[in-house]
């Protein structure tokens, strides 16, 4: 019997056609005497289908077209529920579209790397690769991230942050606190999203106030960071769960401004786009064995902390005037998966996605071993109840 993964992608996020790419390129992977895929794409508006015809990328130029070939598809909420169902089923005919082993999200950003379609698949019961709910939620809030990891000991460059609706009230305060506590030039971002969307720098205060307004049609969490001016960029992906992990070799992606444009990570230079396959880059980086540890122990470390799962990739900032290595982000999902850090490092992608199937059946396991619930129904007991409400003793 194969293994039934339902694989989804798409989502209402400003990642979603790089998502799409990176789901492809995943579904392919998948070794097809082992594994039966079912791909479900989430539309703009929010809406799930599936069809053969979401197979392949050509047919995404005419999305409305697309959509006809498939069937509209929902899950029901219930826990133990594996299957997939089709919407508005006729009155003859089975409306199961397929019964569900595993679930593998390839979702780029808000509505789906945040926590929020993980808990969607926590309500089934069904295993699912990649970080839970919490990982997932505190993953993709920068701010957040930045809070536990430098808590836990990991370099994080300085940064003030706030919400739209703080800025709108209180602007010039935060303005003076940015230029109190960080100085000139720095990067603006939107809390919560990947892929470079919404960020830019600012080398004075009319550039600050222009690009916080910026950010703040993508989020309502901003974040201003001390800018790095000699950089360099690195990044390193993991794979496993937070107490067993290993990592990649290093990569440095290049730029061809001061910031890893959208451009840069996805359409390679060019009008066409392989997803972050599409990233000019060197693999490995050129880094001493000194540095490449450094960057490649504090990525294991960053997975941990944050008690992450299945396969991420770190990004790091290395300052050349100074030395100083800090983490800049996670991406719990990360573009591609990574695949092409990981075939580096002598892993094929079909064996990436073999495994992470294999973490998220094993996390699944482990977690059915833990309590929930209790069998003792207390309303049985006959005390702590006083004129029908419940008694706070």
């Amino acid at each position: 019997m194969k293994i039934q993964v339902a694989v989804f992608f798409g989502g209402r996020s400003v990642e979603h056609e790089i998502s799409v790419i990176s789901a492809l390129q995943a579904i392919h992977a998948f070794n097809a005497d082992k594994y039966a895929v079912t791909p479900v794409y989430i539309s703009k508006q929010g809406k799930w289908y599936s069809g053969d015809a979401l197979l392949k990328v050509e047919n995404y130029k005419d999305i409305p077209a697309l959509l006809r070939k498939c069937d509209e598809v929902y899950f029901m909420p219930g826990y133990g529920n594996n299957k997939l169902y089709k919407a508005g089923r006729g009155l003859f005919g089975s409306h199961v579209v397929a019964t569900i082993d595993v679930v593998c999200p390839v979702l780029h950003g808000t509505n789906g790397e945040d926590g929020s379609f993980q808990g969607i698949v926590e309500m089934t019961g069904l295993p699912y690769v990649g970080c839970d709910v919490l990982a997932s939620a505190n993953g993709m809030d920068k701010i957040t991230m930045k809070m536990i990891l430098r808590e836990s000991g990991i370099p994080v460059v300085d940064y003030v942050w706030f919400t739209d609706k703080q800025w709108r009230a209180q602007r010039d305060a935060l303005v003076a606190q940015v230029e109190q506590k960080l100085g000139y030039p720095v990067i603006v971002k939107p809390g919560n999203l990947g892929s470079s969307v919404g960020i830019s720098h600012a080398d004075d205060r009319e550039g600050l106030i222009r690009a916080v307004e910026q950010a703040g049609h993508f989020s309502t969490r901003l974040i201003v960071e001390k800018m790095v001016q000699e950089l360099r960029e690195i990044n390193c992906a993991v794979m496993g769960d937070a107490d067993d992990n290993r990592t990649t070799v290093c990569e440095e992606p290049l730029r061809s401004g001061e910031i890893l444009s959208y451009e840069d990570k996805y359409m390679g230079g060019g009008k066409s786009s392989k997803g972050m396959q599409s990233t000019q880059r060197r693999i490995p980086a050129d880094l001493s064995p000194e540095v490449s540890d450094r960057i490649r122990s504090l990525t294991s470390e960053t997975f941990r902390v944050l008690s992450c799962s299945g396969v991420a990739r770190v990004d790091f900032m290395i300052d050349n005037a100074t030395g100083a290595v800090y983490v800049n982000e996670i991406n719990t999902i990360p573009g591609s998966l990574s695949f092409y850090l990981w075939e580096a490092t002598g892993v094929k992608f079909d064996e990436l996605m073999d495994r992470l199937v294999g973490i998220a059946l094993k996390r699944h396991r482990e977690a059915e071993l833990k309590t929930v619930s209790y069998d003792q129904n207390i309303f049985n007991l006959g005390k702590g109840f006083k004129g029908g409400k419940m008694g706070v003793k």
